[in-house]
């Protein structure tokens, strides 16, 4: 036995070492893709933020490091001011094996200019995450630490945070995930007094065959927001 598991250990590095230079050489291209999805409304961790969205993304990774675009316009008019609302948003991150981290630059249209970055004067919004991805679960924090974030009662910044626990899972066809979100204390970014739970959620997606060679991914996603006894059922298209 010991003789067995001594050769079948030699050609297994030999074969890995024979595939290392080429799995080296694939992880060194520069990867970038673009696409979009249109949304039934805007439900971002229990909140919502808007109805019918269009909503891009583009972005560029090379050796684990990325830069992503994201943004949001709604189609209808639903704020007060009545006009559409309109969020763009830049994270830059970094991810090897399960781990990631990256920090996200939120910005919204509803106050001050792109360009304002002062404290009490912007509607920009930074926050930072780190998070492993386990492979049947992905645990991420969360934590806004700077900018336009949320207050506590007393007025004291409340360094709002969030952490999510999702696992996807296959059923029916379908590819599912399974996520609970809550906010560990008190903000008023996510509407809680204390320890809460802001988002229970439920989503699946089904690719739709347009031809032989393209297909439209299809999802919708059911959401409990405990926190503020609402709940959601969204539908939306991948580009």
């Amino acid at each position: 036995m010991k003789t067995r598991s001594t050769k079948l250990g030699v050609i297994a590095i030999t074969l890995l070492s024979a595939a290392m230079p080429f799995t080296a050489k694939a992880q060194d291209k520069v990867k970038a893709s673009v696409g979009a999805d249109i949304v039934s409304g805007y439900i971002w961790r229990g909140q919502d933020l808007g109805g019918v969205s269009l909503q891009p993304n583009a972005s560029i990774a090379y050796k684990g490091l990325s830069l992503e675009a994201w943004g949001s316009v709604g189609i209808e008019k639903t704020d007060a001011d009545g006009y559409d609302a309109k969020e763009f948003d830049l994270t830059l991150g970094y991810s090897t094996g399960g781990f990631s981290v990256s920090i996200t630059d939120y910005w919204y249209n509803t106050g001050a200019g792109y360009f304002h970055y002062g404290a009490h004067n912007t509607t920009h919004l930074y926050e930072a995450q780190v998070g492993y991805d386990f492979g049947p679960v992905a645990v991420n924090w969360y934590t806004n630490f700077a900018g336009d974030d949320g207050v506590k009662e007393n007025g004291d910044r409340a360094y709002s945070s969030y952490i999510s626990i999702a696992a996807p899972f296959k059923l029916g066809g379908l590819d599912w995930t399974a996520e609970v979100g809550a906010t560990p204390w008190e903000t008023d970014f996510y509407g809680a007094s204390g320890f809460a739970v802001c988002d229970v959620s439920l989503g699946a997606t089904k690719d739709i065959r347009i031809t032989n060679s393209f297909s439209l991914p299809l999802f919708a996603k059911a959401t409990w927001n405990p926190c503020s006894e609402r709940a959601y059922f969204v539908v939306g298209l991948s580009f």
